[in-house]
Parts: C-alpha cells; sequence; structure tokens
C-alpha cells in the first residue's frame, strides 16, 4: 500500500497528494472528465459526491419514497441532498442555522 500524502512510492519519492504535479494510476481507477465540463462542478462529485454516493447505495438509500435525514448541509450535507432528491427520497436537513431555512436547496 502506498498513501496519498507523505507517503513512500515504489520508485522512493514522496508522494505529494493533492500537491502533485501529476500522478500515474491504472485505467480502471480514472475516468475521462468531458471536454469542456468545468473543474469546479467536476471536484465536488470526485470528492464529496463518492464520498456520499457510496454508503448511499450499499444502504439501499437509492429507492423513491424512502427518508433521508441530513445533519449539516455543508459539502457532503449538499450533496446528499442533491443525491437523494435525485433518487426521489424525503429529504430533511438538520441544520443549527436558522437562516439556511429560507433558502431553496434544488429548485
Amino acid at each position: 500500500m502506498v498513501v496519498t500524502f507523505n507517503g513512500i512510492d515504489a520508485d522512493g519519492t514522496v508522494t505529494m497528494g493533492g500537491y502533485s504535479s501529476h500522478i500515474v494510476v491504472r485505467e480502471r481507477f480514472c475516468f475521462k472528465i468531458p471536454d469542456g465540463y468545468p473543474l469546479a462542478k467536476a471536484g465536488p462529485l470526485l470528492c464529496a459526491g463518492i464520498l456520499v454516493y457510496t454508503p448511499m447505495i450499499r444502504h439501499n438509500m437509492n429507492q423513491a419514497g424512502k427518508s433521508l435525514g441530513v445533519i449539516g448541509l455543508g459539502g457532503l450535507g449538499h450533496m446528499a441532498v442533491k443525491f437523494g432528491k435525485a433518487f426521489g427520497l424525503n429529504v430533511t436537513v438538520f441544520s443549527t442555522s436558522e437562516s439556511k431555512r429560507a433558502k431553496p436547496l434544488i429548485s
């Protein structure tokens, strides 16, 4: 195993994680971001998106009509709301910030 940050790679170099200028990985771990797709929109799906999507699928939270409670509307919570609505779930967000009540989450 080689950790992604501050680890020793197979060639003896130190891994730099997100600060790397380039990486080499097996093709099965990659997919192409379509030409012209904004990287600012792709980034959250690659990180927070997969972190939320995977457990939702694992726990069968992709079946319309189920209820999903999301604690906090940060990066992960925002992705959970988006996936939940896309799956047809009844989504409730729990937050300590009253100001978020008036803001529409999904149009």
